[in-house]
């Protein structure tokens, strides 16, 4: 039977249109029934889903008559100010490591638990025999993302117990995954670049003596070389997104997956799906774009008039891409500041220097201070508007000679962590499958035999 291509896409399209009626929902209907859409509040709180200990999130104090006012930011990590972890480990020293420690036994190591740890994640570096070959470069993506779950989820076969989620072996497992996670990434990238781009392919083995971060930078460079600066902030920037509090979308998805009872390489492939989202772990790339539109038609960089109409023009949805965003301002919970931005954005600061990119360094900071002051104009908003660390992350992650394509995996390297971390939380304290509910605002309808159906 021949099949007219004409007529069969017109048919998808009414079916689409289908699809379109059939989900609309009334957003009156919100308010109505006091849905948090998005689990958020009507000021904007997230509704309170769960307890943690593992990072806490703060961006407001209480005055002595209780009331709630905007202060600098801070991210903790079991206790410990982010901040004091990064300024504990000076050039020539790696934290990275340590933070995961931290994050899934709940302290800070000594020196001699710290390289007992490291010897660990260097014996989990290694991915089964042929498993570069038979899976990592078959069926390459163009979306890095993709190949993470792919091969996370096919790490599932080459485990012996991949079921138990006892905690001894939930351990094993994520230990074992957040080790191969970055050799996955580079070398899923390697393949996508000889596949897709027709580029030599090379392999660079892991060296066990090295950082995550000087390994991800050695196999990733064709040389295999990076500064000590380079690699430093590749440390950094791993410290910054290793956890940020048990409500971010992914690490929710962490927790609702793992709630139900399921593997550890399925829970940690919906973690992976989540953070693929361009609303979740994508922003910065659309940071990239949206420097690159204003690089093209601002002709004056240190021209803060000009900068300031552009903005405007891109919040009137008349300029970029139409959004009416200025993309890494602003964030659900800070206000005052973004404690992962201001300390990412020192790095990025030292790292231009090297890199002799002072002048784009500039712009960035130009269009941070100028982009608050016009949202909050243009939105008529009482509290400030603060650049999140997405502003500054993907500049850094260029200077780094790191590709486009694994911004997003050089996050999910890091958030891993944290994610295993609340992964052993939620089951070890047995908790409920988490299960919210959702109000019915449809119709009941009375079934009719196909023959009497009108169409």
């Amino acid at each position: 039977m021949s099949i007219n291509c004409e007529n069969l896409d017109k048919k998808f399209d009414e079916l689409v249109e289908f699809s379109k009626r059939s989900g609309k929902i009334d957003l009156s209907l919100y308010t109505e029934y006091d849905v948090k859409r998005g689990l958020r509040d009507s000021s904007g709180q997230g509704v309170l889903t769960g307890l943690t200990e593992i990072s806490d999130v703060l961006a407001f104090d209480v005055d002595e008559n209780g009331e709630k006012y905007p202060v600098d930011g801070s991210l903790y990590y079991q206790g410990y100010n982010v901040r004091d972890l990064i300024h504990g480990t000076d050039a020539r020293r790696f934290g990275f490591e340590e933070v995961i420690y931290l994050l899934l036994f709940g302290e800070l190591p000594t020196q001699t638990q710290l390289d007992e740890f490291n010897e660990i994640l260097s014996y989990y570096r290694e991915l089964p025999d042929t498993f570069v070959r038979d899976v990592v470069m078959k069926a390459t993506s163009k979306n890095m993302m993709n190949t993470l779950q792919k091969c996370v989820l096919t790490l599932y076969s080459y485990d012996d117990n991949p079921d138990d989620i006892s905690i001894p072996n939930v351990l094993r497992q994520s230990l074992s995954l957040i080790a191969k996670l970055p050799l996955i990434a580079v070398y899923g990238y390697h393949a996508y670049r000889h596949y897709h781009e027709n580029e030599n392919l090379f392999i660079r083995n892991p060296k066990p003596e090295l950082s995550m971060a000087e390994n991800i930078l050695q196999m990733l460079h064709p040389d295999g070389a990076y500064t000590e600066l380079e690699a430093k902030v590749l440390d950094v920037a791993l410290i910054l997104h290793a956890d940020h509090g048990g409500g971010n979308n992914s690490t929710f998805t962490t927790h609702v997956v793992s709630s139900s009872g399921t593997d550890t390489y399925s829970a940690i492939a919906a973690s992976l799906s989540s953070l693929k989202g361009p609303k979740h772990g994508g922003a910065n790339l659309k940071v990239m774009e949206m420097f690159e539109d204003i690089k093209a038609n601002v002709s004056d960089w240190e021209d803060e008039e000009e900068l300031r109409s552009y903005l405007m023009k891109m919040l009137d949805k008349k300029a970029f891409d139409n959004s009416g965003l200025i993309y890494g301002m602003g964030h659900a919970v800070y206000t005052l500041s973004d404690p992962r931005c201001v300390i990412l954005k020192r790095y990025a600061k030292k790292l231009s220097v090297e890199k002799q990119e002072e002048r784009e360094f500039a712009l960035y900071e130009r269009v941070e201070r100028i982009a608050g002051d016009c949202i909050a104009r243009r939105r008529r908003l009482l509290k400030p508007v603060c650049a999140n660390v997405d502003f500054y992350s993907g500049f850094v992650y260029a200077m780094l000679g790191l590709p486009r394509e694994l911004y997003t995996p050089i996050f999910a390297i890091s958030r891993i962590a944290g994610w295993s971390a609340h992964r052993i939380e939620e089951l070890v304290n047995e908790g409920k499958i988490i299960r919210p509910a959702y109000k019915y605002v449809g119709h009941h309808k009375e079934y009719r035999s196909v023959e009497e159906r009108e169409a």
